[in-house]
């Protein structure tokens, strides 16, 4: 008798959502992190290293907060203010998720600053998060069931695949914009949005954007908002505003910065129809450029979402000798004033080098107002007008020519051939480093001719649907996605 031997299965470690394939993290956006880490650019003593322009991170202003935080030692060393006594003990032991009632206060009044006071936030409808990312998760959570959708305006920041998606379950369905009118929302875009998720059968509870919008850099005209708000009231679902770039709007009014929450105190009625179903996130991230500090916040009029968001938030919560810190530094009005408007001027003095700096080589971008970067279009450079020929440039571009930038396709572009390029995060002489290499590269790619001439002369890139072998065709190892978690 021959015996048999069954193989023993083997027993499976991790849970499906921790071995599943949809975290959003290994698109070909974290590529160039890779990359960078591997090889990156010091004036010194790597020169030729690779410069990370893939960085929406503000470091623009961190001297004017050094300054700051030396005439107010009380603040780092864990005293009240004027050297009095220690308030350690109390600090260390705090854990009450609803946060310091002082720096929510701050806070709220910090963000009613930055809108011009035009919207004054209530800090008992505020939420704090560890992060924008917690905060847009969170609301995941509260206003969706798993297979619910939300409608997302494209381009869009790519590690929205992660935040909104990957534990809640949560669908995205795409709203196309395009470049003929800027990448503007419509409202024919919205409704072809839903139409779409209907056919999915998809329910569809609300609309995300980002205002100031990240990857565009524009600040969402009034006309857009009055679009968008006006859709999820007749819809009867939730809006989503995240407006963690708000400080960055350097465009005077009536160009500059309008939050969603001025648009609908503006409707009829207050927008009562409506108010409970706006919601605002905002962090520190970008405004104070404080991304390792974790500081974000959900905003909304609507107290059941802020209790379940509360709850929720005791999974991501803001360290209490970080609360007291940033009490103190937003609570002194005339630094933030000084703060923001310096940071302001600064942030677009360092844009208008990289939009001179492309104009010069040729190379277009689309007019923006806000952010840390810029919507880039090098369609002209490619050698095919589609999304297998952006990639090719892409690789170029950070193998070849040394600059991590972001391919448009990564934030659901459906046009080939735009890139984020972000321009805070390095000083003025690196990004003229980083504007020489480029235009050695154009010089080569196009025989050193008219370069301007050949970018007026390219033929407009038609819309066309991105294919997911592409998208995704070059990934990044988890152990470096997982250490990116700003955008």
């Amino acid at each position: 008798m021959v015996s048999q031997v069954v193989a023993e299965e083997k027993p499976q470690l991790l849970s499906k959502k921790a071995g599943c394939n949809s975290h959003g993290q290994d698109s070909s956006y974290f590529l160039g992190w890779q990359e960078y880490e591997k090889n990156p650019f010091d004036p010194v003593s790597n020169p030729s290293g690779i410069i990370q322009m893939g960085l929406a991170e503000n470091q623009l202003s961190f001297d004017l907060l050094e300054e700051w935080l030396e005439k107010n030692p009380h603040a780092l060393g864990l005293r009240r203010e004027g050297g009095g006594a220690s308030v350690f003990r109390e600090l260390a032991l705090f854990q009450d998720y609803h946060g310091l009632p002082a720096f929510k206060n701050a806070l709220a009044r910090f963000m009613s600053e930055q809108r011009g006071y035009k919207v004054v936030f209530d800090p008992s409808n505020i939420v704090l998060t560890a992060g924008a990312t917690s905060a847009n998760e969170a609301l995941m959570f509260c206003l969706a069931d798993h297979g619910d959708a939300f409608l997302i305006p494209t381009p869009y920041y790519p590690g929205f695949d992660r935040d909104l998606k990957w534990r809640t379950g949560a669908e995205i369905v795409p709203v196309h914009c395009a470049s003929a009118n800027g990448f503007r929302v419509t409202r024919a875009a919205l409704d072809d949005a839903y139409r779409r998720a209907q056919k999915r059968r998809l329910r569809v509870k609300g609309v995300l954007i980002t205002n100031p919008s990240n990857p565009l850099g524009t600040a969402s005209p009034r006309a857009d908002l009055e679009t968008i708000v006006d859709f999820v009231a007749a819809k009867g679902i939730h809006l989503i505003s995240d407006e963690i770039y708000a400080g960055t709007a350097f465009a005077e009014p009536p160009a500059g910065f309008v939050s969603a929450l001025e648009v609908v105190a503006g409707r009829d009625g207050g927008g009562a129809d409506v108010s409970d179903r706006v919601h605002v996130v905002y962090s520190l991230s970008k405004d104070l450029g404080l991304p390792g500090f974790r500081v974000g916040a959900i905003y909304s009029a609507n107290a059941a979402v802020v209790s379940a968001a509360t709850k929720m938030s005791s999974f991501g919560l803001v360290s209490s000798q970080t609360q007291y810190l940033l009490a103190a530094l937003l609570g002194d009005r005339d630094f933030t004033r000084s703060y923001v408007a310096e940071n302001k001027r600064r942030i677009k003095e360092r844009h208008d080098q990289l939009v001179d700096g492309l104009r010069e080589i040729g190379i277009g971008c689309l007019p923006s107002n806000a952010g840390l970067f810029c919507w880039v279009d090098m369609s002209h450079l490619m050698r095919s007008r589609s999304f297998a020929g952006e990639m090719e440039l892409w690789k170029k571009v950070v193998f070849e020519v040394g600059l991590n930038i972001s391919p448009g396709s990564s934030c659901h572009c459906r046009e080939p051939g735009w890139f984020r390029v972000c321009f805070a995060n390095m000083s003025a002489k690196t990004l003229d480093v980083a504007m020489q290499r480029l235009r050695s590269f154009v010089d080569s790619a196009t025989g050193g001719g008219d370069n301007a001439a050949l970018r007026r002369a390219a033929v407009p890139v038609r819309s066309v649907s991105c294919p997911l072998a592409i998208k995704w065709a070059l990934r990044l190892t988890p152990s470096i996605a997982d250490r990116k978690a700003e955008r």
